[in-house]
């Protein structure tokens, strides 16, 4: 079955446009080294929790909205190949492609897939 990273990041609204420059660029590089798809979600109807929800885990302040994205992969083993060679490809770096948002209220994992209907 393919393999999944997830991800929840706060990004500043008006950092959209940069948002979706740097996703597009990171995808096209994602891609060339395997991934099967990337997807990215600008959150529309993302809910305050009372115990937990995503805006409290990114602590999301009021100018920003919650993305939620993910990549599939072939496997775990394609995916653990891959992301050294993104990591190392120049076009990912802070100069060429800066994130344009807080990457330390990042949250990602990777995850097996256990059902795909």
């Amino acid at each position: 079955m393919p393999y999944i990273d997830g991800f929840v990041a706060a990004v500043p609204a008006a950092n959209k446009a940069s948002y979706i420059a740097h996703a597009k660029l990171a995808a096209g590089i994602f891609k060339e080294h395997g991934a099967l798809q990337v997807v990215e979600s600008w959150g529309d109807d993302v809910p305050d929790g009372k115990l937990t929800s995503f805006p409290m885990a990114v602590q999301l302040k009021d100018d920003e909205v919650v993305v939620f994205s993910w990549i599939t992969w072939p496997s775990r083993a394609a995916r653990d190949q891959a992301w050294a060679k993104v990591m190392a490809d120049p076009r990912m770096s802070s100069e060429l492609n800066p994130m344009p948002f807080d990457g330390k209220r990042l949250i990602y994992g990777g995850f097996q897939m256990i059902l795909e209907d």
